[in-house]
């Protein structure tokens, strides 16, 4: 049975494979007959554009019909790139038109065996034929020694001339095209330009004309800007009037100016302007007039007009100092809300008796094995930024202790926020710098200098020749952090942490975005000073900090040495010891006394105590600029890991660039009972 079933079913895959096979076979004869009979159409359906009247005596014509015998032709032809094709085809297929070069006394019965008839068109100047040959025979070429065969008898007197003429026919015709192109183009560009010129607003900001009719410019805000103009003018033709007591002229230009200044006011669009400003610039225009027809004199009213610019200078940049001077107070005066805080958190320490008790004596504070962070700050709000920041992406919080040092009176107020609001598992201890006995002038020069008489003048004596008057450029010294030793802690950090090998340090305007425990694990390669270098082609480099005409200067650091930034570093403290560096820094802040070397704060000694001693991060652990540069790379910030408002616009101040804020506001707790009371929200 099974030896039965095998049978069928090998008989039955027999007979399905035959068949197949034969439908294969129809399927190649059917494409076939159909390429011979569309190249038949293409042929036939060619015609030339006139008949002949007369042949050659050495040409006949041949005509076929169904009833007579066909024979092979080979067709040949050149594509529009000058290739030779050729192409097998029934002479029945062929028009009227084709003709044989040397036929055999038009007999066909003569032609026998291999012999090659060659046939010409009456009519070649166009190429639609051939390309539409080209298209359908593309695929069905001989192959390549039958080609060349065809080609060597194919080949005439005739053919080649026919050919040249067929170029030249097209390289004229190609010349035709690109002059014809020129010419559009040209004429499309000069049609534009005329509708350029149609639609242009001639009223250019900042190129307005007292003698032009602007007023009569539809556009928003002419009138005012030709009455402001006319002001500047009167104001030049006045000034000549006098000089040359014109006193009649004089008066109606006055009269003019303030009628003009009166309906100006405080406007800054014609929709502000009084109903009867547009009389009062045609008036105004008038008595220009006539000012420019008595006393246009081109070298007397450009030194007049030069004159008014040196004085508007001058006022622009008596604005800019006020203008800078007012950023300064703006970024350095603590908000009510903000002074406010400490306030109440300081009472409330004070009533609820924190002051009496002591602090556990908590091992983890000197464990050098776990993660120690250094926060040096006055700024409860922000601290409290910095430490829930840093714990809320710590991949193990239990193992972070933070160490906040602020001055004697934040001191209450930072102890009782942390308190009442200590970060879960994290350790944070508050210490007061005024606790650090052995910080003390005699120890700690920049301490001495900043209780000097000469430091406080520099500050606040606005007639001393060093202080600030002399340029906007040093209002930034006014910063009171400088002030504050505060500021200076950082250089002490072996003193103030004598059982930690490594400490990361950061300032109070920063926010954590990502864990930072890997910094811990990075090899500084004896260096002591881990941080993120800041130098971008020649900018933020040692020339940017030091005074390099200083001979002191020149020969211990190179001008273009690439800066790095404060704000998060990672510090090796046990080599930090092994090197003294602390004794670096006071022997140049002992150097730099008359303020020669640099002038004030903690980025230039800083930059000289770790020369040749700082390990370049990679930058996506600080990006800067949050506090003054509002075009910052949005990508870059959400993927740093720590970001840094440096600069005036700190995030808790109205100042603080709108886009960047919420960068930091999302780790205030707004509903803290504190914060509500100061009315400190988003």
């Amino acid at each position: 049975m099974e030896a039965a079933s095998r049978t069928f079913w090998s008989f039955d895959s027999l007979l399905l494979t035959c068949f197949i096979l034969v439908i294969f076979s129809i399927i190649i004869v059917d494409a076939e007959i159909s390429d011979n009979k569309t190249i038949g159409r293409v042929l036939k359906a060619y015609r030339p554009l006139y008949h002949r009247k007369e042949q050659d005596a050495s040409s006949a014509s041949l005509t076929f019909n169904d009833k007579e015998k066909d024979i092979d032709i080979i067709a040949t032809y050149s594509d529009t790139s000058g290739n030779i094709r050729t192409r097998r085809v029934k002479m029945k297929d062929l028009s009227a038109s084709w003709v044989l070069e040397n036929p055999i006394n038009g007999n066909l019965d003569k032609l026998k065996g291999s012999k090659v008839l060659k046939l010409k068109d009456s009519y070649q100047a166009s190429t639609t034929f051939e390309e539409n040959v080209e298209h359908l025979l593309d695929d069905h070429q001989l192959h390549e020694g039958e080609i060349q065969n065809h080609q060597r008898a194919s080949w005439s007197h005739v053919k080649f001339k026919r050919q040249v003429l067929r170029q030249r026919r097209r390289d004229l015709r190609i010349a035709e095209l690109l002059r014809q192109d020129k010419e559009a183009d040209k004429q499309m560009q000069a049609t534009t330009a005329i509708e350029n010129l149609k639609n242009m607003d001639t009223f250019v900001k900042g190129k307005y004309s007292i003698w032009r009719r602007d007023f009569e410019n539809p556009n928003s805000d002419s009138t005012l800007k030709l009455m402001r103009d006319q002001v500047i003018m009167a104001k030049s033709y006045a000034n000549i009037a006098k000089s040359k007591n014109q006193s009649i002229l004089y008066n109606s230009l006055l009269k003019h100016l303030r009628e003009n200044l009166r309906v100006i006011g405080e406007a800054n669009s014609d929709a502000e302007l009084h109903p009867s400003s547009l009389d009062h610039a045609k008036a105004m225009g008038h008595t220009l007039s006539l000012a420019k027809d008595e006393l246009y004199d081109c070298h007397t009213v450009a030194r007049m007009l030069r004159a008014m610019l040196l004085s508007t200078e001058d006022k622009v940049g008596s604005l800019k100092k006020r203008s800078a001077f007012l950023i300064q107070l703006a970024a350095k005066t603590v908000p009510k809300p903000l002074h406010c805080l400490p306030l109440q958190l300081a009472a409330d320490y004070f009533i609820h008796g924190y002051q009496n008790k002591k602090d556990l004596n908590n091992e983890k504070l000197e464990d050098p094995s776990l993660y120690h962070y250094a926060i040096f700050s006055d700024n409860v709000l922000a601290t409290s930024v910095v430490v829930n920041s840093t714990v809320l992406h710590a991949n193990e919080p239990e193992k972070h202790v933070f160490h906040i040092v602020t001055d004697k009176l934040n001191f209450a107020a930072m102890k009782m926020w942390f308190i009442l609001n200590a970060p879960e598992k994290a350790t944070v201890q508050v210490e007061n710098i005024d606790d650090f006995k052995w910080l003390n002038s005699s120890y700690c020069s920049v301490l001495r200098q900043l209780k000097s008489a000469g430091i406080k003048e520099y500050y606040f004596k606005a007639n001393h020749p060093s202080s600030l008057s002399v340029g906007s450029d040093h209002l930034k010294y006014r910063n009171p952090k400088y002030l504050s030793m505060l500021n200076h802690i950082r250089f002490y950090l072996p003193e103030v942490y004598p059982k930690l090998n490594k400490i990361l340090f950061l300032d109070d305007d920063i926010v954590v975005q990502k864990d930072l425990t890997p910094l811990w694990d990075v090899n500084l390669q004896g260096m002591v000073n881990g941080a993120v270098e800041t130098c971008k082609e020649s900018f933020h480099r040692f020339d940017k900090y030091l005074n390099f005409t200083n001979p002191k200067i020149v020969e211990n650091f190179d001008p273009n040495a690439c800066g790095w930034a404060f704000g998060m570093n990672i510090f090796d403290l046990k080599e930090w010891r092994k090197r003294n560096i602390t004794a670096i820094y006071h022997r140049w802040q002992d150097l730099n006394e008359d303020r020669t070397l640099w002038k004030l704060g903690t980025l230039p000694p800083g930059l000289i105590t770790f020369y040749n001693l700082t390990y370049p991060l990679d930058r996506k652990w600080h990006v800067l600029g949050l506090g003054y540069d509002p075009a910052l790379n949005q990508t870059e910030i959400e993927n740093a890991a720590v970001i840094h408002y440096n600069g005036n616009y700190k995030p808790w101040l109205d100042l603080a660039v709108a886009k960047y804020r919420s960068y930091w506001s999302k780790y205030v707790k707004f509903d803290n009972y504190y914060l509500q009371l100061c009315n400190i929200s988003e």
